[in-house]
């Protein structure tokens, strides 16, 4: 039997994903979760607490694997911590995968810089690791235009550009990364095409219909500086194939 692969974000946009292809892989997977759950086809769900690290030393026995993907707008830092020395201290950890975000280090954000310290935390420990850095997915990005959008005006800032990336095609590369052996960082997954915010926001707007006065808005400061500067971006390659026109034909139904 293939040996158990510990997943941490198992049950969010990009685990409920992957976990399934690591499945079809003929692994046995154990899903850290808040809340105790039976297990389901092959996936156990075992509660831990990764702010305090309860119940990490339990849910690592016999982990070969750890793939690393709960994240949140706090406590990203801390939970990598806690996840990276008791994997450590398990002694049978081998790999360690992580998910990340592109630009992570030199976007002046929170979130941003927690991501950069979960980094450098996996990056110098004993285990050998792979890190991915990713764009933001298309439905991150789907959430953003339709909170903006409520709005009777539709802030507009200037400058800001995304490549948005389909979230099933990240999955797909995590899964053969964690497969596969440790690689270090690896080359960043963004999507197709890169457009700007606005042009994210009225492609949104002639899908469903709506119009709304724009009202364009200059970001401040060195964050503004940074996304103007494109740091969020990436050429690199392997790049994603679903444009943000093809997920919104997908996903948003037309007016």
């Amino acid at each position: 039997m293939a040996p158990t692969i510990l997943v941490t974000g198992g049950t969010g946009v990009l685990g409920s994903q992957v976990v399934p292809l690591l499945r079809s892989a003929g692994h046995e997977i154990r899903v850290l979760s808040r809340h105790e759950r039976e297990a389901v086809d092959g996936v156990e769900y075992v509660a831990v607490d990764l702010i305090t690290g309860d119940g990490l030393a339990e849910a690592l026995t016999g982990v070969r694997t750890v793939l690393h993907l709960a994240g949140g707008p706090k406590g990203d830092d801390a939970s990598t911590e806690n996840l990276v020395r008791a994997s450590e201290r398990a002694g049978t950890v081998e790999h360690l995968v992580l998910i990340s975000v592109i630009g992570a280090d030199v976007v002046p954000l929170g979130y941003f810089e927690r991501k950069a310290k979960s980094e450098r935390i996996v990056a110098d420990s004993t285990i050998p690791s792979t890190i991915l850095r990713a764009a933001q997915f298309h439905d991150l990005t789907l959430t953003t235009v339709q909170a903006m959008a409520k709005a009777p005006v539709l802030v507009a800032p200037s400058g800001i550009r995304w490549q948005p990336v389909a979230s099933r095609e990240v999955a797909a590369r995590l899964a053969e990364l964690t497969l596969g052996d440790p690689a270090g960082r690896v080359a960043d997954m963004a999507g197709p095409r890169t457009y700007t915010l606005e042009e994210l926001q009225r492609s949104y707007l002639q899908t469903v219909g709506k119009r709304r006065i724009r009202m364009p808005m200059r970001v401040p400061g060195k964050a503004g500086k940074a996304y103007r500067a494109g740091v969020n971006l990436s050429t690199e390659t392997p790049a994603g194939t679903e444009t943000w026109e093809e997920f919104l034909a997908a996903r948003v139904p037309a007016a």
